[in-house]
């Protein structure tokens, strides 16, 4: 199906695009576009004008900085999946970017396009918000920084104005002592996260001194997992206190029954990949 009629605009400027943003009525912004063009070809989304961010410079690449890793917002999903120091410092996010369609979507996604597009069963906003990263927005009005647990507000809903654009996400170092690790269950054709958890466990003497837990798939959005949160911080970090911790990973959570399953199968699958990927990240810990 093709989709509606629209208006193409390709700005060469970051303050060019905010101003198109701001001045067209029913705009979207097309970064990597395997999110938005297929929302349109089925008619699902039909905005009036796209505006391309391909020729805006400086909005791709990734450095580390004071310990921070900084990832432009037009970086591709392969380009974080294959990243040196990614891999070395930040491994679950690359794994995550691994883990995300096939080899043309990760060449051609981007990171902050599937942010921004806030897909529920996306794979980065788990991981985002258990590493507790910053989205870095740009508007007429200047920069402002989201924090991951404040970005994400709904079915295809995020902080973002109509007239701001994510530049970039900011990711704090892994502490140390501390392992992190992602898991889902993925969809067979899409590979979409039917679940998909993300834990970081920071580990001291056996015991967990801090947790930090998301989730997607499951709900309408990505969000933590605070019953699993409490229940493992300063227990220690073994199958008995890991497997009752993720048995508290449906509470809380709106989950919503699809195609994929059912609302217990997919709570029951919560507690599953809850618990591997807090195994998974306690066996990380160095």
């Amino acid at each position: 199906m093709y989709s509606a009629s629209f208006d193409y605009h390709r700005p060469k400027s970051l303050a060019e695009a905010t101003q198109l943003l701001g001045s067209l009525k029913d705009a979207k912004v097309l970064a990597g576009g395997h999110s938005l063009l297929p929302a349109m070809k089925l008619r699902l989304a039909q905005p009036k004008h796209l505006v391309d961010l391909r020729k805006v410079s400086g909005l791709s690449g990734i450095k580390e900085e004071g310990g921070t890793l900084v990832i432009g917002a037009m970086t591709t999903h392969y380009q974080v999946e294959s990243s040196p120091v990614v891999k070395s410092k930040w491994p679950m996010l690359a794994a995550v970017a691994g883990q995300i369609g096939d080899p043309m979507v990760r060449n051609m996604g981007t990171i902050g396009g599937s942010l921004a597009h806030a897909d529920p069963a996306a794979d980065y906003p788990a991981a985002i918000i258990a590493l507790g990263a910053d989205m870095v927005a740009e508007g007429p009005k200047g920069k402002r920084t989201i924090k991951a647990d404040d970005f994400f507000k709904g079915l295809l809903t995020t902080a973002l104005s109509a007239d701001e654009i994510l530049v970039e996400v900011r990711v704090p170092a892994l502490a140390a002592k501390t392992g992190a690790a992602y898991m889902k269950f993925p969809h067979p054709a899409s590979r979409f996260a039917v679940v998909g958890v993300a834990a970081v466990l920071s580990v001291d003497g056996g015991k967990v001194g801090k947790a930090s837990v998301a989730l997607t798939g499951a709900g309408t959005k990505a969000m933590r997992a605070k019953g699993v949160e409490a229940a493992i911080t300063g227990k220690a970090a073994d199958a008995a206190s890991i497997q009752a911790a993720a048995e508290k990973a449906a509470e809380g959570v709106d989950v919503q029954a699809d195609l994929q399953g059912s609302v217990e199968y997919k709570s029951h699958l919560l507690r599953v990949f809850a618990k591997r990927a807090m195994e998974a990240a306690a066996a990380a810990v160095k």
